[in-house]
């Protein structure tokens, strides 16, 4: 089982003069996850090399067990630290692609060529994917094989506006990933706000929140090992 996770270059927080990055829970939970259910695991961000980390996802309120985990693990930093540049991944050679969410995203994966391409193909070769929180938004200019958005008909989820609203960013964001996903036609669903929630419609996997990182990341090697 070979995994590929794409995690965000994009470091700036809008207009506000703030950090931002990937969340560190949507990473860690889910490298866990794949790691100890035995799969090979590469990373890779548009730009290569270490990605920039969303520092509030490190302050104290909303470290895990497995945030913990991941900085103290010396292999796991390693590797993040050197991922690959997102042009020079394929398909071709993973089983499935996990998306991390954070702020990031929404400004560089959410219009990268070859995230777009990336994705594509998964789909195209029939294989599942995952996105969590922040990271469906990527799916906004993402077509399916008959030329339409991917996610029109389908049931999806991803960080909602509530949440948006809740954190202060509704206004900073280029854009709303509850209202963007509902533009292309996707049936949006969500749970309480912060409440872990995952939804599978066909080879489509997507987690509302940081909480659901975990579950989506079980889903995902539920849909591999069951293939």
């Amino acid at each position: 089982m070979k995994i590929l996770i794409v995690l965000t270059s994009h470091d700036r927080l809008g207009d506000t003069g703030r950090k931002t990055g990937f969340w560190l829970e949507e990473l860690a939970a889910p490298y866990y996850v794949f790691l100890d259910a035995g799969a090979e695991i590469t990373l890779a961000s548009p730009k290569g090399g270490q990605p920039p980390l969303d520092p509030k996802s490190n302050e104290p309120e909303f470290q895990t067990d497995l945030t913990r985990r991941f900085q103290a693990d010396a292999a796991a930093k390693a590797r993040l630290a050197d991922t690959a540049r997102l042009d020079s991944v394929r398909q071709d050679d993973f089983d499935s692609v996990f998306y991390p969410g954070g702020h990031g995203p929404m400004w560089d994966l959410a219009e990268d060529p070859d995230s777009i391409r990336l994705i594509e193909s998964f789909i195209r070769a029939g294989k599942p994917i995952a996105l969590v929180c922040h990271a469906p938004g990527v799916l906004r200019h993402v077509k399916g094989p008959d030329g339409r958005p991917l996610v029109a008909d389908k049931t999806v989820t991803g960080f909602t506006n509530g949440e948006e609203e809740a954190v202060g960013l509704t206004h900073v964001v280029p854009f709303l990933v509850e209202d963007e996903l509902q533009a292309k036609g996707g049936r949006f669903s969500k749970a309480a706000d912060w409440a872990p929630y995952v939804v599978r419609d066909g080879q489509l996997i997507t987690g509302q929140n940081p909480a659901s990182s975990g579950p989506a990341a079980r889903k995902l090697v539920e849909e591999l090992t069951k293939a």
